[in-house]
């Protein structure tokens, strides 16, 4: 069974920031691409970053660059997101993601004055 659990969210000011943990179990983690998307209310969800198998690889909507990080660490099972310079518009929910069917059951980042 997939399982992908996230962590690290939280409430932050303006310009903050944070990082996200995601803890893979039940597949081969390092075998597969791995994705950070995210869930704002009344939105549709929405890719943050998505980074290759063997982490050498990364990809990021126009609003991540530059603020945003995603990396692995496969010895451990582990995807993270660097989050700086929050932006009110980054309050989400955050998921992690395995394709477009696995998610986990999120983190909430909330950015706020």
């Amino acid at each position: 069974e997939v399982r992908l659990e996230e962590s690290g969210g939280g409430a932050v000011q303006p310009g903050g920031s944070l990082r996200l943990a995601c803890v893979a179990s039940g597949f081969t983690f390092s075998s597969y691409s791995m994705s950070w998307v995210r869930q704002a209310p009344g939105k549709r969800v929405e890719t943050v970053a998505h980074i290759n198998s063997g982490g050498e690889s990364t990809k990021y909507e126009e609003f991540a660059k530059g603020r945003f990080t995603i990396s692995r660490d496969n010895s451990r099972n582990m995807l993270y997101l660097e989050m700086n310079d929050l932006r009110p518009e980054d309050t989400a929910v955050y998921y992690c993601a395995r394709g477009p069917t696995n998610r986990g059951q999120g983190t909430q980042v909330t950015v706020s004055s």
